[in-house]
């Protein structure tokens, strides 16, 4: 499916949970691994219908659908990817978030111990949803930050690769396995989807191990938006920094002129949806998407990156 073609189906469900649902069945990743899963290669043609009837009919949707969204958006992510396992796949959830021991103490978590019916195994899941801006370093090299620059990706893919999706390997996880009647290790798999941001006056490097058809935006420091004519942005609220964003209403200026507010006054980078008016609904759609960061952003004064 391509992606107007996916934005247009994602759009036409009124229920703001099922839109991010319909998102994270076909969005693309930020990882390229032999360990990656695409949900999108296991979903039956139909899901869409299923969805369909859910908006329509929230009475048969599943209960998770109906609860508030939680603050933090990895828990809400961590729900949706529960609910397309589980009731769009339909794959037995053997263990979620179950916490490894040794010697009293925790050493890590398994996000989803699985059964993939489909190739008919257990499976260990690791899961994210990540935000990353680009940063160019005078030696040549891009550090992609996340809106709070304590995290990184290359740090975060070597985790995942390296550490959290070979935790069933480790002697206190195979016993802990075997307690649930679990043979391990797992065949492990990693789903990673989410944006990368760039910078709209700099050229950057994307990691190699990015596919080619990522989802991106751009990302800018507060004076050069403070410049710009803002009045068809949006500023986006987690949880909807998942999915496109849709109104019928126009933008409303007053809010994004506070956002930029919090952005210069706060130190708090803001994520904008920037909108168009589609002449066919009336709705006003996004068609791009950019984070604005203070000046201090990432934690140094950019003149340490020259």
């Amino acid at each position: 499916m391509n992606a107007n073609l996916a934005a247009k189906l994602i759009n036409s469900y009124q229920t703001p949970a099922i839109r991010h649902l319909a998102w994270l069945c076909q969005t693309p990743q930020l990882l390229h691994s032999p360990i990656t899963i695409d949900p999108s290669h296991y979903l039956p043609p139909n899901y869409p219908d299923l969805l369909k009837r859910w908006d329509q009919k929230p009475e048969t949707a599943p209960l998770l659908l109906s609860e508030p969204p939680q603050r933090r958006l990895g828990f809400y992510f961590e729900r949706l990817y529960q609910i397309l396992l589980n009731d769009l796949l339909g794959w037995p959830i053997l263990l979620k978030n179950q916490q490894i021991q040794s010697s009293g103490r925790t050493i890590g978590e398994l996000d989803f111990v699985v059964h993939n019916l489909i190739d008919d195994r257990i499976e260990h899941h690791e899961i994210a949803i990540k935000f990353y801006l680009g940063v160019p370093a005078s030696d040549g090299r891009t550090f992609w930050y996340g809106p709070n620059a304590r995290d990184r990706l290359d740090i975060k893919t070597t985790s995942l690769l390296k550490q959290q999706s070979q935790r069933t390997q480790r002697p206190e996880t195979l016993a802990l396995l075997s307690e649930f009647d679990i043979a391990g290790p797992l065949t492990p798999r990693v789903f990673m989807p989410g944006y990368l941001f760039y910078p709209t006056n700099e050229q950057v490097q994307t990691p190699a191990y990015v596919p080619d058809g990522h989802l991106r935006g751009s990302w800018m420091y507060i004076a050069e938006a403070k410049a710009l004519d803002t009045s068809h942005w949006v500023v986006l609220n987690k949880p909807h920094w998942i999915g496109n964003w849709y109104q019928s209403d126009p933008p409303n200026t007053t809010h994004t002129l506070e956002a930029l507010e919090r952005a210069e006054h706060r130190a708090v980078p803001q994520l904008f949806a920037m909108m168009q008016k589609d002449p066919e609904t009336g709705y006003w759609l996004e068609i791009d998407r950019v984070f604005v960061v203070p000046g201090v952003w990432p934690g140094v004064n950019r003149s340490a990156f020259q």
